[in-house]
């Protein structure tokens, strides 16, 4: 015998109810077919809502009835042709007007017992399933409707109705026995006591009855039909990359839909998985795809199956000394929970006996805190235990596989996933079979922390990185480019899938969360929203995604104070803006720390020499234990071009205004004259080489004149550089007559800091530095007879861009 079960979705329209008679017919028999069937889709919700109105005095429910009317009809009017309507619009009528009776009476009363709703939500399956009868047989089918509640027999617990199993059983092999029909359509969810009241089988009721007649029946597969393609790895809504799975064993489909999955509910396999009858499940509208079969235990590709989890979750937690080496505070609080039908899904009890925590559906939260404060009153009168504590808005989410428990580093795997993410497990559970491993969490992470653990557990290929970048001027725009030019290889070589999340400048902000077409980055940012900076840190946090990183390639005050917040948040900073490191100390400690506490990366390569690997080479050194003694570097390209280009002959107010032309400067030349970018360039390594220290701390020896400095704009600036000629002049002399030349050079020597124009020999590597290099010489206790040099393009944003990439690529390496 062959079962088969379709869902709401499968017969919720004409057109679906068709496709599941051409389903139906185009199998091959082995003796008689049963069909169950669902309500169609949204008829039970609305037939509750009927009698809740009803129920409440609320005439309403007139007006659902109506829908409910309209939409059965019109689907006769759709499936049949208009010969045979009148007699089926006539029989669905009558049942309606038995319906619409049954609401009146109970709107008259308003009262509706558990019993009167069971009665209501029978109507549902009733119709559809007696629908999908006629239309078998019009097709020429040899099809018959039974009633299952003439078949399943139960208690009168209404509402979830446990069944008899052994009247049941004799009532349905009985029937069939007997059955000349080849197709038997049966509504699902309904059943009876053996008094005839009608009663209903729960959530997820109409595959529970199949699996009672499948059972039964001793069937050789039973099909769930719906309209997904299987079990999938994750819940595809939420996690976009998540894959069907092609078997699975009756355990891991258990434990799967104890956590949420929905494509079937665990009282469904229960009848099935003792008889070893496989479940297949099957998609209505793709019926070639196929699907999952559910079935003993066979060969994973994955020691993880699937990934679920259960939404709008309370924590209970009971906790106090008085509950150390005292027997019998678990039963009591079990016991109170089973008085108020509390359902408990995750226990979870620390090693000291000190407190258990439970984890149970928020619906129940109030009622289970009235009821635990009750029970234990006493003792938390005499203080040795607190009230119960409850905390909601969390979730469960779980990894299941019969394989994990001969995996080593499952856990592991799991918990750090998550702690890299900066996702906070509020209470761990594992079965003891080993086939779970389940986490509370916040529930505004649930999507996140799905997406990072089917990525840790299924997608070894590819490793998905979120960007959000500030800033697209020469720097940005470059940046932006090498992005997009690198986007395949990046795939393909280092198995990282790269996605601009966001794009923002000064004016307009742009986001997409499948990721932005960099190839026409400028078109979609002009078609973006008005940039609002306090908007933009918010929609960045609000999207929650897995490996998010932050670029700033701005150098505003205002991108650098949103770092703190983003690093809360698990999201990496990459950043060429040298403010927040050269501020305070407090500051650049405060972010350093939030990056350790996070699990984030707050990565500023950029902020010294560029594209030059300075910052991480020296990290490097003091990670592996050498220490910094002293430091001598050019740090500034703009600097050494003008004084490579100020010789013999040069007029020091030409060759700066021929460096601003060039675009080597700002355009006010006084902020790379006055040495403060210097200043702030080595306070950042004197700080990565551990030194406690502030800006005021740095000597700078200037040498230009105050007139230079103080002039009132850039136009005076040059005037006052034409009247401190000979000044030039002299520092150029200067060092010409000992054949040295000038550099403005930045230097830490154990624990001091200066900047300044030196006189420098050709025996020093400084002296040879061209264009517009940087040069950095580290002297450690390991480099003490020779310094360790970087050296080469410290400006242009070509290299820095390259510089902020390779740090955006070391977040997740």
């Amino acid at each position: 015998m062959q079962v088969l079960k379709f869902g709401g979705t499968s017969v919720g329209s004409t057109q679906a109810i068709e496709q599941v008679c051409s389903i139906v017919a185009a199998y091959k028999r082995k003796g008689n077919m049963a069909i169950v069937v669902s309500a169609m889709s949204g008829i039970t919700d609305k037939l509750i809502q009927c009698g809740q109105l009803a129920g409440q005095g609320q005439e309403q429910y007139k007006v659902l009835l109506q829908e409910i009317e309209a939409k059965h009809l019109d689907t006769i009017r759709g499936l049949f042709p208009i010969t045979v309507q009148s007699g089926l619009l006539s029989q669905v009528k009558k049942q309606l007007n038995q319906l619409e009776s049954l609401c009146d009476g109970i709107f008259q009363v308003e009262e509706l017992s558990k019993r009167s709703l069971d009665k209501i939500m029978s109507f549902g399956e009733l119709l559809s399933s007696w629908l999908v009868a006629e239309k078998l047989k019009h097709s020429g089918l040899s099809a018959t409707w039974k009633d299952s509640r003439e078949l399943i027999a139960t208690d009168a617990q209404f509402g979830h109705a446990l069944v008899d199993f052994d009247i049941t059983d004799h009532q349905i092999t009985s029937y069939f026995q007997h059955q000349q029909s080849e197709y038997v359509v049966l509504p699902g969810f309904i059943s009876a006591t053996i008094d005839k009241e009608t009663t209903t089988l729960g959530r997820g009721g109409s595959d529970y009855t199949a699996a009672i007649v499948a059972a039964a029946m001793d069937a050789n597969v039973l099909e769930i039909w719906t309209d997904v393609s299987g079990m999938m790895t994750a819940d595809p809504r939420l996690v976009p990359q998540a894959i069907a799975i092609p078997r699975i064993s009756y355990e891991e489909a258990m434990e799967l839909s104890h956590f949420g999955a929905k494509v079937i509910y665990p009282p469904t396999i229960q009848p099935v998985m003792n008889r070893r009858i496989p479940i297949w499940i099957k998609n209505t509208f793709a019926p070639d795809d196929y699907g999952t079969l559910i079935q003993d235990n066979g060969e994973k590709a994955f020691p993880v199956t699937g990934i679920s989890g259960i939404q709008k979750i309370a924590l209970l937690t009971l906790e106090g000394s008085g509950m150390v080496g005292i027997p019998g505070f678990s039963k009591r609080l079990f016991d109170a929970l089973l008085r108020e039908k509390v359902n408990v899904i995750l226990i979870t009890q620390s090693s000291s006996e000190h407190s258990i925590t439970v984890g149970i559906h928020e619906s129940d939260m109030l009622k289970a805190k009235a009821v635990v404060d009750s029970e234990f009153a006493q003792e938390i009168h005499d203080k040795r235990i607190e009230p119960l504590i409850v905390e909601k808005d969390l979730c469960i989410v779980a990894v299941v596989g019969d394989n994990m428990k001969n995996h080593h580093g499952m856990s592991g795997k799991f918990f750090g996933a998550l702690g890299r993410n900066a996702i906070n497990v509020r209470a761990i559970a594992q079965g003891s079979t080993e086939k779970n491993i389940s986490a509370v969490i916040n529930k505004s992470d649930v999507r996140k922390a799905l997406n990072v653990m089917h990525e840790a557990f299924f997608e070894s290929e590819a490793k998905q990185l979120n960007v959000f970048v500030a800033g697209t001027g020469n720097v940005g725009g470059k940046l932006l480019e090498q992005l997009q030019l690198q986007q395949q290889y990046l795939l393909d070589e280092l198995g990282l899938q790269v996605r601009i999340i966001a794009i923002s400048n000064s004016r307009k902000m742009r986001f997409s969360e499948s990721g932005l077409n960099l190839q026409h980055w400028k078109e979609e940012l002009a078609a973006g929203d008005s940039m609002d900076l306090a908007r933009f840190a918010q929609k960045v946090q609000a999207m929650n995604l897995r490996n998010s990183v932050f670029v700033d390639n701005t150098a505003s005050d205002e991108v650098a104070g949103l770092y703190a917040t983003f690093l809360q948040h698990g999201i990496s900073v990459v950043t060429c803006n040298k403010i927040a490191c050269s501020a305070d100390y407090a500051n650049y400690k405060k972010l350093k720390d939030l990056a350790r506490k996070f699990n984030a990366s707050f990565l500023f390569e950029t902020n010294v020499g560029a594209g030059l690997p300075v910052i991480n080479t020296l990290n490097d050194m003091v990670r592996s234990g050498d220490k910094i003694q002293t430091i001598q570097a050019v740090l500034s390209g703009s600097l050494n071009f003008i004084f490579n280009h100020f010789v013999n002959g040069a007029n020091f107010r030409e060759v700066v205004k021929a460096a601003q032309d060039e675009g080597y400067t700002e355009p006010d030349p006084r902020i790379d004259l006055s040495g403060k970018d210097v200043m702030r360039k080595i306070l950042i390594l004197a700080r990565e080489s551990g030194a406690i220290l502030e800006m005021e701390d740095i000597r700078n020896n200037s040498f230009l004149p105050d007139d230079c400095l103080n002039a009132k704009d850039v136009p005076a600036f040059y005037e006052q550089l034409d009247v401190h000629a000979a000044h030039f002049q002299q520092l150029l002399q200067a060092a010409a007559g000992k054949g040295e030349r000038l550099k403005f050079v930045a230097q830490y020597d154990n624990g001091l800091a200066s900047v300044g124009l030196q006189s420098i020999g050709p025996a020093h590597p400084l002296y040879h530095l061209e264009g517009k290099d940087n040069i950095v010489l580290f002297t450690t206790n390991r480099y003490s007879a020779q310094p360790l040099i970087v050296k080469g393009a410290g400006a242009g944003a070509d290299v820095t861009a390259s510089g902020i990439f390779a740090d955006i690529i070391r977040t997740v390496r």
